[in-house]
C-alpha cells in the first residue's frame, strides 16, 4: 500500500503529516516554509511511496470558502501541474488549528512550547489525516 500525505497549507509555513505504509497511523512529518513546499514534496515523492495527497480546504461556518481559499487554490493548481499523476483530495480543515492547540494543552506542553506555530501546523496536518483515516474505515 502507498502512504497518504496530508498538507495543512499556510501562507508562511505548511504542516505535513503522513501515514505508515498500511495507512493505519497518521504521524506528523514536518513543517516546511511554504515557498519551499513543492521542492520538498518532489524530493519526498522520490524517496517514499505516496499514493494520495490530502490538502485542507478552509471553510467558514456557513460552508463558504475562507479568505485563505484563493491562496490554497493557487497552490493546488501548481501542485497538479508539477505532479499530474498524484491523486489529490481536498478535505475540510475547519477547527484543525484549534484542535491542534487543544492537543498541545492536553499533552502537557508548556505555554512557551504551545507558541510554536510550526508545531501547531504539523499537528493540524496530523489531525486532518487522522480524521480522513477514521472516515475511510466507516
Amino acid at each position: 500500500m502507498a502512504r497518504v500525505l496530508a498538507i495543512d497549507y499556510g501562507q508562511k509555513r505548511t504542516g505535513i503529516a503522513v501515514t505508515d505504509d498500511m495507512q493505519i497511523i497518521a504521524s506528523g512529518l514536518t513543517t516546511v516554509d511554504t515557498p519551499k513546499l513543492l521542492d520538498f514534496l518532489a524530493d519526498y515523492f522520490t524517496k517514499e511511496n505516496v499514493g494520495k495527497v490530502l490538502i485542507g480546504e478552509p471553510k467558514q461556518m456557513n460552508n463558504e470558502p475562507s479568505q485563505s481559499a484563493p491562496l490554497i487554490n493557487a497552490f493546488v493548481e501548481k501542485f497538479k501541474l508539477q505532479f499530474p499523476d498524484m491523486e489529490l483530495e481536498r478535505v475540510d480543515e475547519r477547527f484543525t488549528s484549534k484542535m491542534a492547540f487543544q492537543t498541545m494543552i492536553d499533552s502537557g506542553l508548556k505555554k512557551k512550547q504551545r507558541q510554536n506555530k510550526a508545531l501547531i501546523d504539523e499537528i493540524s496536518a496530523t489531525i486532518l489525516l487522522q480524521d480522513y483515516l477514521s472516515r475511510k474505515k466507516i
